[in-house]
């Protein structure tokens, strides 16, 4: 039998995906329902959960969760879902994010943008993951997450609440690895390069910028994530931080925003 024949064990192994109504985490929810397993597809948004389940050639094993993850009490509720949905997580995926939008440089963002791109992406982060990891090493059972980051964890984007909330994540991922790898428990980042999908709607010019000729697709990241997530496949893998882009992190392309006089 192949290595890579049966990355997962369907019989035991259940996910938790946030952001799993579009973009790169419906992509990944979708790949690892495709694998067999039981996932949750988490999002702010029922229609497009709806969609992405409707989407997957095995739908009875995709449930769905709606709520805002920018509010703490959310969190404790897709917890609580997904101890009754799914008997427990042991593959945890963070991809859930708010739009961004290019006018929100460092001297026009307000304070609730700041605050929401951050609850969703650190705080949320942090909390869903503490506690799953929790149930594990209670349960005396191996898990594997992965936190979606970005490049602009390292290079500014003009977007400061964006780019500082993913540079928290990071680094966020470093301290849960330590913590949590004594426990069998793995954690890793997935780090996404210019990818027409969810919330980014790309330049079609930014190719140029791209040794590899193109703009990314969700579907570009999945094998990559699945490998990661996979206890078979990368089971002394921990964290670290996979760079899927093409090779768009070898040149840096934003120029300072323009904020008038």
């Amino acid at each position: 039998m192949s290595l890579f024949s049966t990355p997962f064990d369907p019989a035991h192994d259940r996910a938790l995906v946030t952001g799993a109504g579009n973009g790169i985490g419906r992509a990944i929810a979708l790949g690892l329902v495709g694998e067999g397993v039981r996932t949750l597809f988490a999002d702010v948004n029922a229609e497009r959960v709806k969609a992405a389940i409707g989407a997957s050639k095995t739908p009875g094993l995709a449930l769905p969760w709606i709520g805002d993850l920018s509010r703490p009490e959310a969190c404790d509720e897709l917890l609580a879902a997904a101890d009754v949905e799914l008997g427990g997580v042991t593959h945890f995926v963070h991809s859930a994010s708010p739009p961004r939008r290019e006018a929100d440089h460092a001297l026009a963002v307000d304070r609730r943008t700041w605050q929401e791109m951050h609850a969703v992406n650190l705080e949320a982060g942090f909390h869903l993951a503490r506690e799953i990891a929790k149930r594990l090493i209670a349960a005396k059972r191996s898990g594997s997450f992965l936190f979606l980051t970005s490049l602009h964890a390292g290079t500014p984007r003009n977007l400061p609440h964006y780019s500082t909330a993913k540079a928290g994540m990071a680094m966020l991922v470093k301290e849960l690895a330590k913590t949590f790898g004594r426990h069998g428990i793995r954690v890793n980042a997935l780090v996404p390069g210019a990818i027409a999908a969810g919330g980014f709607v790309a330049d079609a010019s930014l190719a140029k910028h791209i040794p590899l000729g193109r703009l990314g697709e969700a579907g570009d990241l999945v094998p990559v994530a699945l490998t990661v997530l996979s206890n078979k496949l990368s089971g002394y893998v921990t964290g670290a931080a996979f760079v899927v882009d093409g090779g768009l992190s070898l040149t840096n392309w934003f120029e300072a925003p323009d904020v008038g006089e």
